[in-house]
């Protein structure tokens, strides 16, 4: 009950959800995470075995570890298992959002992340976009698309593609999603910022060489 009602308050990201250790150690073999919430009573293995044996491993994705045991002796063995932070059950939803900009801020402080190419510059600590002189922040799933579009300039993304980057598994797409970021985007920083190819996809020009 909780993980369902979680993945649907989160809408603000994209929200994969696992219902045992062993299913969340093959989903992270598969891709990259910015944060893992994590239960410590799971089926199988608990959830502080798997937190020991991942960062046993040198994995360094930040780790909220949310339970109901609320002993001080629960909370250490938590945080000296590898945890980043806390948080008790029950909590409000607007306390578990704030400690996941606060995790998610820290990581790319750490990182330095900025992603740049051409006359474009992603900023993940902020969520903002700079192009040519403009500066705006963006909605997740706007801010998804331009990394994937920006990490990879000159490749072309189906409508189909970017919508597997902005939508977790279970989460309901909705209609012409893609092209109303996009629009958003294009309204904010002009057309030329994303490639149209009529057929095929979406594209952030490559920079053309000097001759």
């Amino acid at each position: 009950m909780i993980g369902q009602s979680l993945q649907k308050a989160l809408k603000s990201h994209v929200v994969n959800w696992v219902k045992d250790t062993f299913a969340a150690e093959h989903t992270l073999s598969l891709e990259a995470y910015d944060l893992i919430l994590l239960d410590i009573g799971l089926p199988k293995r608990s959830g502080l075995d798997y937190l020991t044996q991942l960062r046993a491993s040198n994995h360094m994705v930040p780790v909220l570890i949310i339970t109901a045991r609320d002993s001080v002796e629960d909370r250490v063995k938590g945080l000296d298992c590898g945890a980043d932070d806390y948080l008790l059950k029950p909590f409000a939803i607007e306390e578990l959002e704030a400690r996941i900009r606060a995790l998610t801020r820290r990581k790319s402080e750490r990182t330095n992340p900025l992603i740049s190419y051409g006359d474009a510059t992603l900023n993940p600590a902020s969520y903002t976009l700079s192009y040519r002189g403009v500066t705006e922040r963006l909605s997740s799933k706007a801010f998804n698309i331009m990394q994937t579009l920006l990490e990879n300039p000159g490749v072309i993304y189906s409508r189909s593609q970017l919508e597997e980057k902005i939508y977790g598994w279970d989460e309901e797409l909705e209609s012409n999603a893609v092209e109303v970021h996009i629009h958003t985007i294009r309204r904010k920083f002009g057309t030329e910022i994303i490639l149209n190819v009529r057929g095929v996809g979406y594209t952030f020009p490559k920079v053309k060489a000097n001759a």
